[in-house]
């Protein structure tokens, strides 16, 4: 994707006031958007689109905006979308980790030696026909599920959470910021609400299941209770690591401070997925990791010698996280100028 940087710039300050648009961006704005273009190359293109470009709280003001706190995790009743607009098969996609989620959000099985792993949910309308029936599907028994990780406390990512508490017994993994605020929703909310269990707190922690421990890290910024994760999976036996990303759009109010933390979190994540040797990306949207088209890839057999269509190498999994950093830099410095 070929974009220009000045193009870019434009976006990136096109709430500024009548009288600020007409002095020119700061100096430093430019060479972040093109750093943040390099990092971007063509793996994370739609990445650097979305919120580098055309972020989504660009025209939400000075202090509002979605996605942080109580009310943006309070999701309202929702009417079901056309299924053939949301359905996905279930997958298998590497030798312990299984496609459970829908053409546009992702939810994963990670099996181990005492159990299942899930990692993130969906909208309420798709946990049984996706999650509980694509397990299934996939040979694997929902009661196998101990325990189910939330990325963060939307409703594309967490209504599944009560059913699977309830229903089978699993428990349910949570940034605390994002317990308290699911807390005050309403017992009507869509897929239920469920009872506060492992909170992770700012040390994040580290989840074991029989032979597999995944590695919680607390990364506040899209909401202030996300989390990520780093685990390995296996291809035809080998080791591969992964790093999830748990939350990638700016969704929050644009301050100064909101884009600090999020740069921060996201240096945090880049700094650890560095030390882990991660060569897999993963996000809980299939827009930013493809997860929906890898996962059907990922049923033609391979070559011999021939790499997973998810694998890549540190260094490239690593700039997604330099791409999210530089990007949060770049509009914290507009957000100076809005504020002015």
């Amino acid at each position: 994707m070929k974009l220009r940087l000045g193009v870019a710039a434009a976006a990136l300050l096109a709430t500024v006031s009548a009288t600020e648009a007409q002095a020119p961006a700061p100096a430093s704005v430019d060479a972040l958007l093109a750093s943040a273009k390099r990092a971007s190359g063509l793996d994370y293109a739609g990445t650097f689109q979305r919120i580098c470009v055309a972020p989504d709280n660009l025209n939400t003001g000075r202090g509002g905006g979605a996605g942080r706190g109580a009310a943006a995790a309070t999701p309202a009743a929702r009417a079901i979308p056309d299924r053939a607009t949301w359905y996905a098969a279930p997958y298998k996609v590497f030798d312990n980790l299984y496609f459970i989620g829908t053409k546009i959000h992702s939810a994963w099985a990670l099996t181990t030696s005492q159990g299942i792993i899930v990692i993130d949910s969906l909208y309420d309308y798709a946990i049984e026909p996706e999650m509980v029936e694509g397990l299934t599907k996939l040979g694997l028994n929902p009661r196998d599920v101990k325990y189910m990780l939330i990325s963060h406390a939307h409703g594309d990512h967490d209504q599944g959470a009560a059913l699977f508490q309830s229903r089978f017994g699993t428990k349910i993994v949570m940034g605390g910021p994002d317990w308290d605020s699911t807390a005050t929703r309403p017992a009507t909310a869509p897929g239920g609400v469920p009872k506060r269990d492992i909170s992770v707190g700012p040390d994040g922690t580290r989840i074991t299941l029989g032979d597999t421990s995944v590695d919680v890290i607390f990364t506040p910024g899209h909401t202030p209770g996300t989390i990520s994760y780093i685990f390995p999976v296996k291809d035809n036996g080998r080791t591969l690591t992964v790093a999830y990303n748990g939350g990638t759009a700016f969704n929050f109010p644009r301050t100064t401070q909101a884009f600090a933390n999020y740069r921060d979190v996201m240096k945090k994540m880049g700094d650890a997925v560095g030390k882990s040797g991660a060569s897999v990306l993963m996000t809980n949207h299939t827009e930013f990791d493809r997860a929906y088209d890898r996962a059907r890839l990922a049923q033609i057999p391979r070559a011999a010698g021939e790499k997973h269509i998810y694998e890549t190498d540190a260094a490239t999994v690593r700039r997604y996280f330099e791409l999210t950093e530089t990007c949060a830099e770049a509009q914290r410095i507009v957000s100076a100028v809005e504020t002015r």
